[in-house]
């Protein structure tokens, strides 16, 4: 799957300003940003529900628009919000969307409703939010795909049946499988994906593996040396120092990734009696993005 400088205008307002990035085969793909975004727009796009106004997108080689029933033929996908048809049962509905997809009700659909504990008995009307993922997740599971697409798939799952769509995603992959998420929950997204996107008011700001983006995370940095810290603030990439009330020589702060050999010189240098580092997450790197009001990341993200 590829996207090169994909746009979507409704009228005046630019949903998608400039969208690119691809999904390989066998990865994850994470794929994140806040509600309105423009997550599901591209997503929509995609799945040629909304024709694009700018750049390209293609699946298998074909383009998303002009070939939409074939590309829908090799793949699944799960919405955030399913909606089923009341009078059927659960099961009833995995069977019609197995149909729809030139797919039968096997051994692996049975054990799959075993999984997330789903009764397929019982009415459509009856389910909760968490149960109607469950019949769409089942379907998707069920069906033999080339790329998966799950745009928020586990609102309102359980941790437990969470930790199961996980299972079988991995799964997924392990064959071979390529998998487009998206997804606002971060550790998520950094236990499964290969590959992140992160997407800002309809542009990608970043693209990458969680390796190669720690160069702009912080790390936080809990130190207690012999001699007094008071000149580590000043330091070039040193941020939020909080200092112990009662101890000069005992601070933490966080560093940003690439000023760290001359941060840690210093401390030496200081005499180091204990040191505990956090490494960057995710969740830094996202945060950095949304909630930092540093001049450079936000014109970055906004021009």
């Amino acid at each position: 799957m590829k996207i090169d400088h994909l746009q979507k205008k409704f009228g005046k307002v630019e949903a998608l300003k400039d969208i690119t990035f691809d999904v390989r085969k066998g990865e994850v793909f994470g794929f994140i940003g806040p509600n309105g975004a423009g997550k599901s727009t591209t997503i929509r796009t995609l799945l040629g529900i909304l024709r694009a106004s700018g750049g390209s997108a293609t699946i298998f080689g074909q383009d998303v628009w002009h070939d939409a029933v074939a590309i829908h033929s090799r793949l699944a996908y799960v919405p955030g919000d399913v909606y089923l048809w009341p009078n059927l049962t659960g099961g009833e509905v995995i069977d019609l969307f197995l149909k729809l997809n030139h797919q039968k009700h096997s051994t692996k659909t049975d054990n799959l409703i075993k999984q997330f504990e789903l009764d397929p008995t019982k009415k459509s009307r009856t389910y909760s939010k968490g149960n109607r993922q469950k019949v769409a997740l089942i379907a998707a599971f069920s069906t033999e795909a080339d790329l998966y697409i799950f745009d928020e798939p586990t609102s309102g799952l359980d941790p437990l049946n969470e930790e199961i769509f996980q299972k079988n995603v991995m799964e997924l992959k392990q064959a071979g499988k390529s998998i487009l998420l998206s997804s606002h929950i971060l550790s998520e997204v950094e236990r499964m994906c290969d590959r992140i996107g992160i997407i800002r008011q309809g542009r990608m700001i970043e693209t990458g593996s969680l390796e190669e983006m720690r160069h702009l995370t912080r790390t936080v940095i809990r130190v207690q040396t012999k001699e007094p810290l008071s000149d580590v603030e000043q330091l070039d990439g040193v941020h939020d120092v909080k200092k112990d009330a009662t101890q000069t020589n005992k601070i933490s702060f966080a560093v940003d990734s690439d000023q760290m050999e001359t941060v840690m010189e210093v401390l030496a240098a200081k005499g180091i009696m204990s040191l505990q580092s956090t490494p960057p997450t995710l969740e830094d790197l996202f945060l950095r993005y949304y909630n930092n009001d540093e001049q450079g990341v936000t014109n970055d993200a906004q021009q």
